[in-house]
């Protein structure tokens, strides 16, 4: 207490010019309507100012439920896309015009564990049986196609990666609409193979590599990647093919799992027609 009585006396001359500048201030700003509106805007500047790094701060902590807030809206667009649903073609005697019925769902989920350095890499997802996933639903990303779902659990599933020896895609290149097998071997998590298609169809670097449709796993036209360089050995009737990849597996956050809802009907018609072939 004696030190702060010392240290205001021995001020004191600073405290007082530092008032009666203050006072001075408020009546110039006060009785004068030019510095006034000057001061008014200066203030409501810098209030504005402040009130915006607040809600930028605020944002940024926000994030986290933003995105998945996004994810769930993309899901349902992706839901009402064009391409989740097939047409029904009613008779043209009767009818006019053309309607589609649904053929997919699509349900966002959030990765919470990825291998990419393993010869069988998976992905856990936080979604499981009760938000109605099952096994064998493909699983894409706002990127491209990102695997297939092995296990479920009750809130969780497990999803085999495209970086999986023993997963293929079936893809085709989107310029000729030929189709072959996409496999990944061992190596660059970047980059994945393209087997199957024949030495007289003409290739091109940067060629876009989609689904094609075939597997009841993935809507066609999904990205898979782009040809990244391919070359035919001697004798070879096939092309060796490097696909760069669409998605980086190192850096998956949120996806969606795909329901195709035809899929039983149209699996049991096919394994009826094999049974009755036998």
């Amino acid at each position: 207490m004696r030190n702060l009585i010392r240290f205001l006396s021995k001020n004191s001359v600073v405290f007082i010019f530092l008032f009666l500048e203050f006072i001075a201030f408020v009546l110039l700003v006060k009785n004068n309507n030019y510095q006034n509106s000057k001061i008014l805007n200066s203030s409501n500047f810098l209030v504005g100012n402040l009130y915006t790094t607040i809600n930028d701060v605020d944002e940024y902590f926000n994030l986290k439920e933003i995105n998945a807030e996004l994810a769930q809206q993309n899901a349902q667009l992706q839901s009402t896309n064009i391409k989740s649903f097939t047409k029904i073609f009613a008779n043209t005697i009767e009818i006019n015009d053309t309607t589609y019925a649904q053929k997919y769902i699509y349900t966002a989920a959030k990765v919470i564990n990825n291998s990419t350095n393993e010869r069988e890499n998976y992905i856990t997802l936080d979604k499981g049986a009760i938000n109605g996933i099952k096994a064998g639903m493909g699983v894409v990303s706002a990127k491209g196609v990102i695997g297939t779902v092995k296990n479920v659990s009750k809130n969780f599933s497990s999803v085999m990666s495209v970086l999986h020896e023993k997963n293929a895609v079936s893809a085709k290149i989107k310029k000729s609409g030929y189709i072959g097998a996409l496999t990944w071997e061992l190596g660059n998590y970047k980059i994945a193979q393209l087997n199957d298609i024949p030495n007289h169809v003409k290739l091109h670097k940067g060629d876009t590599i989609v689904t094609s449709g075939y597997s009841l796993i993935y809507p066609e036209g999904v990205v898979i990647g782009w040809i990244n360089d391919f070359s035919l050995p001697e004798g070879n009737n096939f092309y060796n093919i490097n696909i760069a990849l669409a998605v980086d597996y190192k850096k998956l956050s949120h996806v969606f799992v795909v329901k195709t809802l035809k899929k039983e009907e149209q699996q049991q018609l096919e394994h009826q027609s094999k049974t009755n072939n036998k």
